[in-house]
């Protein structure tokens, strides 16, 4: 994905990687994958426990990134980090739909928060950059939209926003069940290596591709 001259500056060694994943079936909910998820999350609840957290590399090299871009990650924490928290506490994971289901396994897998965005709505490359002040965002579930303050960064599609990078999507973008092609984007922060988010994005798309059908075009 594109940066702009100004997120470049700022966070020279900050990278995201995207691919693309083709011809998916998305559905409310899938057999297979809640029957996974029953041998996963005890695998997860079994490596971590909340006092651990703090010491995890990536998620503190994401929990720092956030103070940095005025986001306090005790209170909006890093997806990554969120989900995991979840299973410690021995809460159930979202159901949201397959698709989302599927890469939020990989985020919680590879500790590296993740993004999809149904390609169909997309009208131009994404590009990574600072938010206007008083630009308005409409995020996933949000009742009336965010007014940025100009600090955030942002994902741009031709004119419209489609995340606040990277913890907040877009609601006019996001997965549905009509969804047929996937924008994948691995979110990077600065510290975390392109093989560490290479290694979330091939995952997400292993998941995927299980439960959802389709097929893998590229990474980059």
């Amino acid at each position: 994905m594109h940066r702009d001259t100004q997120v470049k500056a700022q966070f020279p060694d900050l990278h995201t990687l995207t691919g693309n994943v083709e011809k998916v079936t998305v559905k409310k909910e899938d057999e297979n994958l809640e029957r996974y998820k029953q041998e996963f999350v005890p695998r997860i609840r079994a490596q971590y426990d909340l006092e651990m957290l703090k010491d995890i590399y990536e998620l503190r090299q994401y929990r720092d990134f956030f103070w940095k871009i005025g986001v306090d990650p005790t209170k909006t924490r890093p997806a990554s980090e969120a989900l995991i928290r979840r299973i410690i506490h021995g809460n159930p994971l979202p159901r949201i739909n397959t698709l989302v289901d599927s890469y939020n396994l990989a985020s919680i897998e590879s500790r590296v928060p993740l993004a999809a965005f149904d390609s169909d709505t997309l009208s131009g490359e994404p590009i990574l950059r600072y938010a206007q002040q008083g630009e308005q965002f409409t995020g996933i579930g949000m009742k009336s939209p965010l007014v940025l303050k100009g600090n955030e960064l942002v994902i741009e599609s031709g004119k419209e926003l489609i995340a606040v990078y990277p913890h907040r999507d877009a609601d006019t973008s996001k997965i549905t069940l009509k969804t047929k092609s996937v924008l994948l984007v691995s979110c990077g922060v600065p510290g975390v290596p392109t093989s560490t988010l290479h290694h979330a994005l091939t995952l997400a798309g292993t998941y995927i591709t299980r439960f959802c059908g389709g097929s893998i075009l590229d990474s980059r």
